[in-house]
C-alpha cells in the first residue's frame, strides 16, 4: 500500500521558505539535431500539463508553473550538459523533462543533474543501459526500454514471415543499445541478422554503408536510426540502388519525414513506436487539438506524462525540493489510488490535498517498474497508401 499522500499546499514550505509564486520546470530536448522535427510537439505536450496545473489554481498555494526550454541537440553530450547546467543554475528549475536521446541524457544526468540533486524524467531516452544506471533515485522515464522494443520488433518481423534481416544503427548509445538488444532477441527466436553495423549521422553520402548492407543480404533492412539524419540517408541509398524493398522502422524513424520524403516508396514497410490507446490517449489528443498542436507526435504524450508526474509528486511531497519529492514519483505513477487521466490534474491535486491516493495513468497508461521506467505499450505501424497507419497496439 502507498502511504497516505499528505499535502496542504497553502501551508507548505520548501527547504528555502514559503512557496514561490512561480515554479519552473526545464524542458531539455533536441530542438536542433537529428530529431528536431519531433521536439516541438514533445515540448508542447509537457507545457500542456504545466498549463493545466497552473490554471487549476490548486498547485502549491496557487503557484504558476513555467516551462523553460533548453536545446540538448539530442547528440552532443557537452551541449546537453551545458543546457541542463543553465536550466538549473541560471533559470532555477526544480525538475527537468528530458533528456531526449539516450547518450546526452546519461551525460547530463551524471555530469549535472545528479551532483545538483535535480529530478529528470525523460519521455524518450530508451537505452537499456539506463535501467541499471546509478541515479540516486533522481531519474525516471515514461518511455519503455529498448530491450522491450526489441522483443516487440522481433515478434512483428516474425509475423511478417521474415527470417533474415540486415541491421544498421546510428552510432550512439540509443542506436547500439537498440541494435544489440534486437539482434539478441531476433536470433533467440530463430532469426538471422546478416550484418549489424553502425552508421554515422551527418554524412552527405551513404553508398559505402548501403553497399555493405546489400552484400550481406536479408529479406528486410532494419534501420535503427534517426529520420531527420543518417537513417534517411541510409533509406534513400537503399531505395535508389534497389538493395532492399522492405524496411523495418523503430521509433527514431517513425515521423512525418517518412511520409513526406519517401511516401509510396516505402509502402508495405512497417515498424513500431512506444504509444498507447484507450481513454487516456483519446483525452490527451483532444486536449492537444484544443491547444493547437498535434498530439499524435512521437513521445508527445510521454512528455505530458513526465511533466505531470513531476508536478503531482511535488504536491504529494508538499515540496518543490527534488530531494523530497523524488520519493513520491513511484507512488503517484502506480496503484493503488484513483485513476487520473489527462485533463484531470486539478482533480488529482484535490485528492492529494485530501490525503487520498492517486494512480496516474495519463496519456500513455503510465506504470513505472524497476527503478522507474515505463512497462510500455507499443503502436505497430505500416506504411500504406503513402501514409503511416496504425495496425494495432501491443
Amino acid at each position: 500500500m502507498k502511504k497516505l499522500l499528505l499535502a496542504s499546499a497553502t501551508l507548505a514550505l520548501t527547504a528555502g521558505g514559503a512557496f514561490a509564486d512561480e515554479v519552473k520546470l526545464g524542458i531539455s530536448l533536441g530542438f536542433t539535431g537529428p530529431l528536431e522535427s519531433m521536439s516541438p510537439a514533445m515540448a508542447q505536450g509537457a507545457e500542456l500539463a504545466m498549463k493545466e496545473v497552473s490554471d487549476s489554481g490548486k498547485f502549491m498555494g496557487g503557484a504558476t508553473v513555467v516551462g523553460v526550454r533548453g536545446d540538448s541537440t539530442c547528440i552532443d553530450s557537452a551541449a546537453a550538459s551545458a543546457t541542463v547546467e543553465k536550466l538549473i543554475t541560471a533559470d532555477g528549475v526544480k525538475g527537468i523533462v528530458g533528456g531526449m536521446c539516450s547518450g546526452e541524457t546519461v551525460a547530463s544526468l551524471q555530469n549535472v543533474a545528479m551532483p545538483k540533486g535535480i529530478v529528470m524524467i525523460s519521455p524518450s531516452a530508451t537505452s537499456p543501459a539506463l535501467s541499471s544506471l546509478e541515479d540516486n533515485g533522481l531519474f525516471f522515464r515514461t518511455s519503455p526500454s529498448d530491450a522491450r522494443q526489441s522483443e516487440v520488433m522481433t515478434d512483428i518481423i516474425m509475423e511478417h514471415g521474415i527470417k533474415s534481416v540486415a541491421l544498421t544503427y546510428t552510432n550512439n548509445d540509443y542506436g547500439k543499445g537498440l541494435a544489440d538488444s534486437f539482434a539478441a532477441a531476433f536470433e533467440a527466436k530463430g532469426g538471422k541478422v546478416t550484418i549489424n553495423t553502425a552508421h554515422d549521422d551527418g554524412k552527405p553520402d551513404y553508398s559505402a554503408e548501403v553497399g555493405s548492407l546489400a552484400s550481406a543480404g536479408g529479406e528486410a533492412l532494419v534501420i535503427a536510426g534517426y529520420v531527420d539524419q543518417g537513417g534517411s540517408g541510409i533509406l534513400r541509398g537503399a531505395l535508389d540502388t534497389g538493395a532492399f524493398s522492405t524496411f523495418v522502422f523503430p521509433d527514431g524513424m517513425v515521423g512525418g519525414k517518412l511520409e513526406t520524403d519517401f511516401g509510396k516508396e516505402v509502402n508495405g514497410s512497417f515498424g513500431q513506436m512506444p504509444s498507447s490507446e484507450g481513454e487516456g490517449k483519446d483525452k490527451f489528443l483532444a486536449l492537444a487539438t484544443a491547444a493547437g498542436f498535434d498530439g499524435t507526435g512521437v513521445y508527445s504524450g510521454e512528455a505530458y506524462d513526465a511533466a505531470s508526474l513531476i508536478l503531482l509528486s511535488m504536491a504529494a511531497a508538499n515540496s518543490t525540493d527534488p530531494a523530497v519529492y523524488k520519493g513520491k514519483v513511484m507512488d503517484i505513477a502506480n496503484a493503488p489510488g484513483e485513476k487520473i487521466l489527462p485533463g484531470e490534474l486539478g482533480k488529482a491535486l484535490d485528492l492529494i490535498a485530501a490525503g487520498q491516493d492517486i494512480d496516474y495513468q495519463g496519456a500513455t497508461s503510465v506504470e513505472l517498474i524497476g527503478a522507474g521506467e515505463s512497462a510500455g505499450t507499443f503502436r505497430e505501424i505500416e506504411i500504406k497508401d503513402d501514409k503511416i497507419e496504425t495496425v494495432k497496439y501491443r
